[in-house]
């Protein structure tokens, strides 16, 4: 035996002693290129003539969403399908006498029923990044350049689909985005209406956040958890953001337990453990 043949043998002995196999010959996973290929047909769905290379007017606008509504339909139907079969194989879902297909039918029409509430909330979005960014020259420029709102768009579908509690799709979902543009937003979390992420990179926004209205933060921010065991996951966690505050670069705020009050102002780098009332200003102090 060479020694290419004896590292085969040790790759599969490891796949039996450690698993982390998706034996697609079984009830297989949802693909992350079919993900990432959904989530930019969402995009272009949700902002026609922006994405893609097709010319777009009043007379061909009905024709082209037609056909993409129903390519979408037919490809996340089959993905939620196969994400909602792995729940029923580790025995945390049921999907009924009408099968997961029937479930993820009904998913999907759902979804499609409320985007043109998703696109409301996201065109309040864009205006407050255009409102709130000196540096925007447009609208058009956000959606076609800024992470943050390319991020703000795929966590507000993720969130449908959390939800729903349709597993794995929403964490592919924020993951893919938080790949493409440094923004970890965890598809639970709770945000508000004219939420505007300037420039973005590496803020992090837990599971059980919840944000106001016209809230705006800046990179490097984290509103995250303090230390807590495993079993304590189901609990709020992550702090509360009230309406009309905006957070500076690198603060970070922390725990369940924690508001931040409406109206207030939190400086950059500051770090943040209790809770603050309306109104405040907080930031670091020179000596």
């Amino acid at each position: 035996m060479n020694r290419l043949d004896k590292s085969i043998d040790s790759i599969i002995e490891n796949y039996d002693t450690y698993g982390m196999v998706n034996h697609s010959g079984g009830v297989n996973l949802p693909g992350r290129e079919s993900i990432e290929s959904i989530i930019r047909e969402f995009e272009e769905l949700l902002f026609p003539g922006f994405l893609e290379n097709v010319c777009t007017d009043n007379g061909n606008l009905r024709t082209i969403t037609i056909e993409k509504v129903k390519k979408i339909t037919c490809d996340l139907t089959h993905e939620v399908e196969k994400s909602l079969a792995f729940s029923v194989r580790i025995g945390t879902l049921s999907c009924g006498h009408g099968g997961c297909r029937a479930v993820a039918a009904l998913v999907v029409d759902e979804f499609f029923e409320e985007l043109s509430k998703i696109r409301t909330l996201l065109s309040k979005d864009l205006e407050a990044a255009v409102r709130g960014d000196p540096a925007a020259i447009s609208a058009d420029e956000v959606i076609l350049s800024y992470p943050g709102f390319q991020a703000i768009t795929v966590h507000r579908i993720a969130h449908f689909f959390w939800t729903r509690q349709v597993p794995l799709i929403p964490r592919m979902m924020s993951e893919l985005v938080h790949m493409r543009t440094g923004i970890d937003i965890h598809p639970a979390a709770e945000i508000g209406e004219s939420f505007f992420i300037d420039h973005g990179t590496g803020l992090v926004i837990g599971e059980t956040t919840a944000i106001g209205k016209n809230v705006k933060l800046y990179q490097g921010v984290t509103l995250g958890a303090l230390s807590v065991k495993k079993e304590e996951s189901g609990k709020k966690r992550h702090p509360t953001i009230e309406n009309d505050v905006t957070i500076y670069a690198n603060a970070t705020i922390l725990g369940g337990d924690t508001v931040i009050g409406s109206g207030s102002v939190i400086g950059g780098s500051v770090w943040i453990t209790q809770s603050v009332p309306a109104g405040s200003k907080i930031y670091l102090k020179r000596e």
